[in-house]
């Protein structure tokens, strides 16, 4: 067996072992037979909301134990091929280096997953993103990363939905934990292809993530005045506008104290788009919320500017390709493949603060 594989598939085997020590994975296991105990008690079923708390604890120990299962699996699978076949000795066929890269990646994303300790990293997440002062090249900009986080979440193998223009809605374990890091300015650099005379331009525009709100995980004093918001009708060019001609199925919805807004035209009738549109604000509110320490929605009254200052990437195609993060120093030159959503370099690197 080639040296550089056998060293690789060793320490690939002691990693799995450290981390599943390092996350108490057998104490976990017992974990699950104890809630399973308690799961056949018919008296537990009396305290809906307890046990669906023991339900979702269950599944996420049942996640993170499958994974490792997987990992032992393909490991034990790698090894029984070697020693059942000696001409592999001599020659690592491209079916197991695969196999092996695969794993690799499988105990990456379980690493990359026990450093979310947050509220909402679990969940989903909106992605909203906003054309600087550019005209068409800003516009262009904003749908080039728009359709680059479409590729990124496919890859990931996350559902997606748009929910207006440059809004998506993107569902999948982990989603906020991954994507969080990503609010900020991006900025691209290249030929504009608007121009006759063919010159550089530099492009803006502003990323916005967002985790999905929940109404049960909203504060009980989470409740907006009706005098605070004003809502908009108009009829919908998106998905969901099989009535777009006849009925004004698309609602925006703004918040006048904040001045911030937020729309949705995906859905089919317009009362399921104001629902969409008002969880939308109201997870802008919780935030904003959060990060003022205000309890109470009537005292939050400060008006909101987007943070156009906060430039955390750029993009460059001329004159050379570039792609830099400012935050982590991350750099590639494979500008293409970034922008076709191979972000797990930067994604990865912003989330523990230090590159690969």
């Amino acid at each position: 067996m080639e040296k550089d594989f056998e060293q690789q598939l060793k320490e690939l085997k002691e990693q799995v072992r450290q981390l599943s020590d390092r996350l108490n994975i057998e104490d976990k296991k017992n974990r699950v037979k104890e809630l399973e105990f308690e799961f056949s008690d018919s008296d537990f079923w009396k305290d809906k909301e307890k046990a669906d708390i023991k339900i979702k604890e269950i599944g996420e120990l049942n996640d993170l134990i499958k994974k490792f299962d997987d990992l032992g699996r393909r490991l034990t699978q790698i090894e029984t091929q070697i020693n059942a076949d000696n001409s592999v000795t001599n020659n690592i066929n491209e079916n197991l280096r695969d196999n092996l890269r695969k794993s690799a990646l499988l105990l990456r994303q379980v690493e990359m997953e026990t450093i979310f300790f947050g509220k909402y990293d679990k969940g989903a997440a909106i992605i909203s993103i906003y054309a600087g002062a550019g005209g068409q090249d800003a516009e262009d900009w904003a749908k080039m990363l728009f359709n680059m986080y479409v590729k990124f979440c496919e890859k990931r193998g996350w559902q997606t939905k748009v929910i207006d223009e440059n809004v998506l809605e993107v569902k999948g374990n982990y989603a906020y934990g991954y994507l969080k890091k990503e609010s900020g300015v991006h900025r691209l650099v290249r030929i504009s292809p608007f121009s006759a005379e063919k010159k550089r331009h530099t492009s803006f525009a502003l990323v916005e993530i967002l985790p999905e709100f929940k109404e049960s995980e909203g504060k009980e004093s989470f409740k907006i005045p009706e005098d605070d918001l004003r809502i908009e009708f108009s009829r919908s060019s998106g998905p969901g506008g099989q009535n777009m001609n006849k009925v004004e199925t698309a609602v925006r919805i703004v918040h006048l104290p904040t001045n911030l807004s937020a729309a949705s035209q995906s859905e089919r009738s317009q009362s399921q788009n104001r629902g969409k549109a008002m969880n939308l604000l109201k997870a802008k509110l919780l935030k904003l919320m959060e990060e003022n320490e205000i309890e109470e929605i009537n005292n939050l009254k400060v008006k909101v500017k987007p943070e156009w200052e906060s430039q955390i990437r750029s993009y460059v195609l001329n004159p050379y390709k570039l792609v830099k993060d400012h935050r982590s120093g991350v750099e590639t030159g494979q500008i293409e493949n970034v922008l076709a959503g191979d972000l797990d370099l930067f994604v990865e690197s912003d989330i523990i603060g230090k590159s690969f």
